[in-house]
């Protein structure tokens, strides 16, 4: 990292590296990494021939940044501005980023919410966590990632009744170990830590269910907690609520949801010490006032270049001014909620003028 020259370089070693990455580059950024290449030796003698493919060393000039969550793929598009002579400047090209190999991202300026996002990138070391919802009406399993929640599997039944108990305990190990082989096909792979959410005691019969027919699996077990919706709709309630701070506290997610969740109790209870939209947020920026600037990453990624630099200026405002900046994904509820205040909404420090 040479900030004075303006480059950072990376290696990206997990999928949500390249997430943080996705949100890290931005048009009019200089992106350089091993590339391939196809090379015509003679354009004019083998037109319509395929050249040779080699590869290179190569830096682009962005001009678009795409993301493939179910790939897990980066792609970076944008204008030729390094490579060896046999390549022309000035072409256009497609680096794809992958995992394990060096990448040197160049910028006018680096922000402060930019190199946060790295510093989290890399202290982001825990394993994602495997969480099981599970109560009378189905189960749903997911895992965590830093860009939000991946749902793995999803099934819904219908236990029979109490009065029924022969039928019921039947049915319902039927149900454990339908539970206990979607959930193994997941934890084989990683052995990730498991956290069992639900209505009721059937979360807390299920952990029992592993103790006794998967040991191995159940001593990745780390907290088992009670939600009072089912399903996927639990697992983001477990996210919102918080009961899974004990072991996703340095999870970006987390922390995301906290300030959207904080962001939406002010407003409820209309209090003056956080606004939404761009003009009024602007307006908090000028007295000083902004603690918080939330920002949404669509809004952010998909702006006008006049708008975006707009945003920039006032992200650059309140950092100078002591306010954090917090870039929020859209890949996860609370991003979406965000959106629906128009994507940039702030916490503010003291009250504006009426």
């Amino acid at each position: 990292m040479n900030l004075k020259k303006g480059f950072v370089k990376v290696i990206p070693e997990t999928f949500d590296d390249l997430w943080h990455l996705y949100n890290i580059i931005y048009k009019g950024d200089e992106v350089y990494a091993y590339t391939s290449r196809e090379i015509k030796q003679d354009e004019k003698y083998t037109r319509g021939k395929r050249g040779e493919r080699v590869s290179v060393f190569m830096g682009v000039k962005v001009e678009k940044v795409a993301w493939d969550k179910l790939l897990g793929r980066l792609r970076v598009h944008g204008i030729i501005c390094h490579a060896p002579e046999i390549i022309p400047t000035g072409a256009h090209h497609t680096l794809n980023i992958a995992l394990n190999s060096p990448v040197t991202i160049v910028k006018e300026e680096w922000a402060s919410h930019q190199l946060e996002r790295l510093e989290t990138a890399v202290k982001a070391s825990e394993r994602p966590i495997i969480i099981v919802a599970i109560d009378d009406e189905g189960f749903a399993i997911a895992t965590t990632t830093q860009y939000g929640v991946e749902v793995k599997s999803e099934e819904r039944t219908r236990l029979p009744g109490k009065l029924e108990a022969e039928k019921r305990g039947t049915a319902i190990k039927e149900f454990f170990q339908n539970a206990l082989n979607n959930m193994r096909q997941i934890w084989s792979e990683t052995h990730n830590p498991i956290v069992i959410i639900g209505v009721g005691f059937i979360k807390n019969d299920f952990a029992k269910f592993l103790e006794k027919e998967a040991p191995e699996m159940a001593k990745s077990v780390v907290d088992v907690k009670g939600v009072n919706s089912t399903g996927v709709a639990g697992i983001y309630e477990a996210i919102r609520s918080g009961v899974l701070a004990k072991t996703m506290k340095h999870l970006r997610i987390m922390e995301e949801t906290r300030i959207v969740e904080e962001i939406l109790k002010r407003l409820g209870k209309g209090e003056r010490t956080v606004v939404y939209g761009l003009d009024e947020v602007c307006k908090a920026s000028e007295y000083g006032a902004v603690e918080t600037l939330v920002l949404a990453d669509k809004v952010l990624r998909e702006a006008e270049d006049e708008e975006r630099l707009s945003m920039e200026r006032l992200m650059k405002d309140i950092e100078q001014k002591g306010g954090r900046v917090m870039v929020v994904s859209t890949e996860h509820e609370a991003g979406a909620k965000l959106i629906a205040l128009g994507g940039v909404a702030a916490l503010l420090r003291f009250a504006l003028p009426a």
